[in-house]
């Protein structure tokens, strides 16, 4: 239910003469909405009390702020924190959006410069094919994470690395991908392998499918994270997929790898990515170490669960 457009009701505080914040309950809240004046009292705006979590806005830790100031009208009490709690959410969900948006098209830019320069021209229509089923899907599931769940978007978009064997990895995958990527424009330039195109359109499709199951990853652990840490309240998640295998987001990125060099028509590039391969058998070793040594109950969960990435083979 909504009042005067921007105030949410859930629960609320007073603040007493005193400094104490007494809860109220929503139905009490709309005779005291008309003591607060946004544009005259913007103080009000950096005060919150503590309220129940709303599920639009779920995944926010600063909804669970306790009250750090209080506010006085007067010799009236007033209702401080939905207003203000409300807008600082929408300011930190724009901010997010702007992080998403400049890694977004930095990531597109740098794969353009990667793919068109080495092919020697714009014409090399397997690069478009891979950057629209790589993008297209990648600009939806981010606005669905913003909207959904802003947490889940903010882990995912930070990918810097706190483990020692981690930012290795993460060099070396790099550098994986950008031969993989100049390789396949060189590829296009001087034909040297070229692959039919119901074999590029099948690992296309194989694409899009490794995306659906990378979304359902997403869907099943709200712990997700691109970087190997434990996360505070994180449970151990055993369930689905997770059932089946202890990384499926390894096993969604493998097929989503190895099926680029496909779709980019490039047998070299494809055997350039199966080092993606090795590279995720080191990341996992350590991120299972650091799993069994900070999360309860992992190391139980890897003895039900044998396989890693792929049932009964890895």
């Amino acid at each position: 239910m909504w009042y005067r457009g921007t105030v949410l009701l859930s629960q609320a505080c007073l603040v007493q003469r005193d400094g104490s914040f007494v809860p109220m309950l929503g139905q009490q809240e709309p005779s005291l909405l008309n003591q607060i004046d946004t544009q005259q009292e913007p103080s009000l705006l950096n005060h919150h009390c503590v309220m129940q979590e709303p599920s639009r806005l779920k995944g926010f830790s600063m909804l669970h702020r306790k009250p750090t100031a209080t506010h006085y009208k007067g010799a009236q009490p007033v209702v401080a924190g939905k207003i203000g709690l409300f807008m600082e959410v929408e300011i930190m969900r724009k901010d997010l959006l702007i992080q998403a948006l400049v890694k977004f098209f930095s990531g597109l830019l740098i794969l353009a410069l990667l793919l068109f320069p080495a092919a020697g021209t714009l014409r090399f229509w397997n690069a478009w094919l891979l950057l629209g089923i790589l993008f297209i899907p990648m600009f939806l599931a981010g606005l669905a994470m913003l909207w959904r769940d802003p947490q889940l978007l903010q882990k995912r978009l930070n990918a810097k690395e706190q483990e020692k064997e981690q930012k290795a990895v993460i060099a070396c995958s790099g550098l994986m991908f950008a031969a993989a990527f100049v390789a396949a424009g060189l590829n296009h330039r001087f034909q040297w392998l070229t692959l039919p195109r119901w074999l590029v359109y099948g690992a296309a499709a194989l694409f899009l499918a490794a995306y659906l199951l990378f979304a359902e990853v997403l869907r099943e652990n709200a712990y997700l994270s691109r970087t190997v840490e434990v996360q505070e309240g994180q449970k151990v998640v055993d369930t689905g997929l997770y059932g089946l295998i202890r990384h499926p987001m390894y096993a969604a990125t493998l097929i989503l790898f190895l099926s680029m060099g496909l779709v980019l028509g490039s047998p070299l590039s494809f055997a350039i990515l199966l080092l993606y391969i090795p590279i995720i058998g080191k990341r996992m070793k350590n991120e299972e170490k650091v799993l069994e040594d900070g999360l309860p109950g992992y190391r139980e969960y890897r003895k039900r669960v044998k396989y890693k990435v792929i049932p009964f083979i890895w």
